[in-house]
């Protein structure tokens, strides 16, 4: 495998074989960070690197904080899989994909070490800086893949990044009592639901019919902005997190005068 000039400074070379020529892009437009999943850092990046995999993420950033680039950033990582974002499928075309180690939900969903979560912010800030990317635009890998992903996890501290800079984010509403929606709610409310998450990106399907694959969207919106409780129930907290981070994004500001 031929090395190359790391895109960010901070990071050591390490080639993955895994990768191809991005599909009518120049470049990224978008983040997208995962957790390994794996028992151990080390067969993650094994895996990560190994040509029979077919996987692949630019970026590996170990406990430690250390960091590895294994593909090129103009070059297409395969990270994503099935998926989309505002209508976009092709999401590997789209991002680029910075995975971190933790073992994840199949390990316990252990805690990000604080020198880990350092390093991805500077790792992050320096890719938005150099490619233009919005702050709306840095994902997780559920965001994009409802139901199918559940990484990085309830535990990634979004709001942690969000303070230094990186991603979108409000604070979630509290959690109280009232009205829900839920598994086999039908209707205008419902519809009006499914539009604005899909109008902040999800890929929801604007029916009219609280499904099981709805559920798992608005458990996914939950994950990244409401992790308080992960139950794929639209409560007055998620509703309101939603309303309140489409407010506050310009595009939508704009449309609404």
């Amino acid at each position: 495998m031929m090395s190359f000039p790391a895109d960010f400074s901070g990071a050591v070379v390490q080639p993955s074989p895994n990768y191809g020529e991005r599909v009518g892009l120049e470049g990224p437009d978008m983040l997208l960070l995962h957790y390994t999943g794996m028992s151990t850092p080390e067969s993650a990046l094994d895996w990560l690197c190994s040509k029979e995999s077919q996987v692949s993420s630019h970026y590996f950033v170990h406990l430690d904080g250390s960091i590895l680039q294994l593909v090129q950033e103009k070059d297409r990582a395969w990270h994503a899989g099935a998926g989309s974002w505002r209508g976009r499928a092709d999401i590997n075309s789209q991002s680029i994909g910075i995975e971190i180690a933790n073992a994840g939900h199949p390990g316990g969903l252990p805690d990000y070490p604080k020198v880990q979560i350092e390093a991805v912010i500077a790792l992050c800030l320096d890719c938005i800086r150099r490619w233009n990317i919005p702050t709306e635009r840095v994902l997780g890998h559920s965001d994009i893949a409802p139901v199918r992903k559940v990484d990085p996890g309830e535990k990634f501290p979004w709001g942690e990044l969000h303070a230094a800079g990186v991603g979108h984010w409000v604070e979630p509403t509290p959690i109280m009592g009232g009205r829900f929606f839920q598994r086999g709610d039908q209707g205008q409310p419902i519809k009006a639901l499914q539009s604005m998450l899909a109008l902040y990106g999800y890929p929801t399907d604007v029916d009219g019919v609280f499904s099981d694959k709805m559920a798992g969207e608005v458990a996914a919106f939950q994950r990244h902005f409401r992790p308080q409780r992960v139950d794929g129930v639209a409560d007055f907290s998620t509703i309101d997190t939603l309303h309140r981070l489409l407010t506050s994004l310009p595009a939508y500001r704009s449309e609404a005068t």
